[in-house]
């Protein structure tokens, strides 16, 4: 596999910093999920990962090339090829929902308005929002504006695709629609996610690998399989919600964390 997207020992922060040198590759066709509890810098990471915020140091390689290194044209140009979904929704409230998903499609391309009409209509059918393009984001509920965000953020077939606590707020049986919405995007449409979660049921149905941040570093990478039989203590407390048993075997720490480096 290819890795669309690298870390090479970044550190993430603002006047100091958050997280201290992450090394993560994310493959073509994988869907990664970012865990830590609040403050880990799981946000903070998917900012700079999505150009919008510098790495203190280290070099993040986006489609093999340096994003931070490109001028800004550069920069913008490669991002095109990528997708972003914010925990909050970021719908324009005075748009229609087909107006919202039109969007980036309307500013980046010059696609005729009969194609770029189809286009967000297969992508709000792709997403169960089939019928809703002339509804306005107040009308929705929660997990439909989450929803139409995903088709918006998907218009223009990016090949790599960030979110940010896409199940946030929403009830189990939402969040689970959220979960086969990104399923379905990689079977599909065949992309690769990035996806930054705190919610475990979510992990466990969608993502092929975690990373875990505590303590200002990746403490263990690898499947869910690997990372719930961990004696890690702070990765056994985020998958079991009790503290780690008194004695932590050296070989499941050293065998966890090789995923990380």
């Amino acid at each position: 596999m290819t890795a669309l997207l690298e870390c090479r020992n970044v550190s993430v922060g603002y006047d100091k910093p958050i997280l201290e040198n992450v090394d993560l590759a994310v493959e073509s066709g994988e869907l990664v999920a970012l865990l830590g509890g609040s403050g880990s810098g799981k946000s903070t990471l998917l900012r700079t990962m999505t150009g919008l915020l510098p790495p203190l140091s280290g070099e993040v390689l986006l489609f093999g090339e340096s994003l931070y290194d490109l001028p800004p044209e550069g920069r913008s140009e490669l991002l095109t090829r990528t997708g972003t979904a914010f925990q909050q929704d970021a719908l324009f409230g005075s748009m229609t929902i087909g107006d919202n998903v039109a969007l980036p499609l309307c500013e980046l391309t010059n696609l005729p308005a009969s194609l770029i009409k189809e286009m967000v209509r297969m992508k709000l059918g792709l997403v169960g929002l089939a019928g809703f393009e002339d509804r306005t984001p107040n009308s929705l509920s929660g997990g439909q504006r989450k929803r139409a965000a995903l088709a918006r953020t998907t218009i223009l077939d990016p090949q790599l695709v960030f979110c940010d606590e896409p199940s946030a707020g929403l009830d189990p049986v939402v969040a689970a629609t959220i979960d086969d919405t990104l399923k379905q995007f990689r079977s599909t449409l065949g992309l690769t996610l990035v996806v930054v979660t705190h919610v475990i049921e979510s992990v466990r149905a969608i993502a092929d690998r975690a990373v875990m941040l505590a303590s200002g570093r990746i403490c263990a990478a690898g499947t869910l399989a690997e990372l719930e039989a961990s004696t890690v203590p702070e990765v056994y407390s985020f998958f079991h919600r009790v503290p780690p048993p008194m004695t932590t075997s050296r070989t499941a720490i050293s065998s966890i964390t090789r995923g990380a480096t």
